[in-house]
């Protein structure tokens, strides 16, 4: 009999090496997987069909709407779903709490945030802003959804009450990204969709759907700090950003793999997005 309280939920694509190590992580918790995938060429398929999963595919679009796609199109016959990435692995202590977890324990409880650990380069990124990490992962089927204002970042709402499992631990690493030039590609992907999605909001085309507080839940401080990186100005604030973590929150202590990451995913990155940003502006100007 499959666990009753709750289904997991994966998207994948061309994850054949992360997949298993993610299947196996969660196989002694005996829930129903599906998976949504988006039209994998590698050995994805078969091996999502080796661990019975439910599995279906659907063109990508962005990270938000194939979430949105993935909880309106399977059929979840358990009260709760959690979320999850195919470079991400349930840890021993997260495996505990889900193996004791029941539904009427957490009756009036409508969604929980797991801690991730992020690693890069096989080394867990421990400082620069990047742990605790606290990631809204399993939430009740039918009340929580995906958040369809953003572009590139993918977080579920939840009306209700949330808590937080400080000591349950979502490891996330994708082994993909230990070659250089696949993170480059990927992120420059990545700065198209959140250089238009900065453009619409300018235009009030896009407005945020969580309520922005410092004093909240982790998303509405997330969603607060959006606010004021808006507001900042273009090339000087990835400066400004890339020291904040390299200094401030003492990434420097992350090592070689940590300058790497910082550097590329606080400044590299946000500045190629600026970039686009102004692009995109000037030819406005010029059409």
């Amino acid at each position: 009999m499959l666990n009753p309280h709750y289904t997991f939920i994966i998207l994948t694509y061309n994850e054949e090496t992360h997949l298993p190590r993610l299947l196996n992580s969660i196989y002694e918790l005996n829930a129903a997987v599906c998976i949504l995938d988006s039209g994998s060429t590698d050995h994805t398929m078969t091996i999502a069909a080796t661990y019975n999963a439910q599995i279906k595919q659907h063109p990508f679009k962005n990270h938000p709407w194939q979430w949105h796609h993935a909880l309106s199109t399977f059929d979840i016959k358990t009260p709760w779903v959690i979320g999850l990435d195919a470079d991400q692995v349930i840890s021993d202590e997260l495996s505990t709490l889900l193996l004791n977890f029941r539904d009427e324990d957490y009756a009036d409880v409508s969604g929980i945030y797991f801690n991730r650990k992020n690693y890069f380069k096989g080394r867990w990124l421990k400082y620069g802003g990047y742990y605790p990490f606290y990631l809204l992962k399993m939430f009740r089927y039918g009340t929580g959804y995906s958040d369809l204002s953003e572009n590139m970042d993918h977080r579920f709402i939840v009306p209700g009450k949330t808590i937080i499992w400080k000591n349950a631990y979502l490891l996330e690493e994708n082994l993909k990204e230990n070659q250089i030039s696949f993170w480059i590609d990927k992120h420059n992907r990545y700065s198209d969709l959140l250089a238009q999605e900065e453009i619409e909001r300018r235009k009030k085309l896009r407005l945020q759907t969580i309520k922005a507080s410092f004093w909240g839940t982790p998303d509405q401080r997330t969603a607060r700090l959006k606010q004021m990186w808006w507001r900042m100005p273009l090339f000087i604030r990835p400066v400004i950003y890339f020291i904040y973590r390299y200094i401030f929150r003492l990434g420097i202590l992350d090592g070689y793999a940590g300058f790497i990451f910082h550097f590329m995913q606080a400044f590299w990155f946000r500045l190629v997005v600026d970039i686009k940003i102004k692009e995109l502006l000037d030819n406005e100007q010029t059409d």
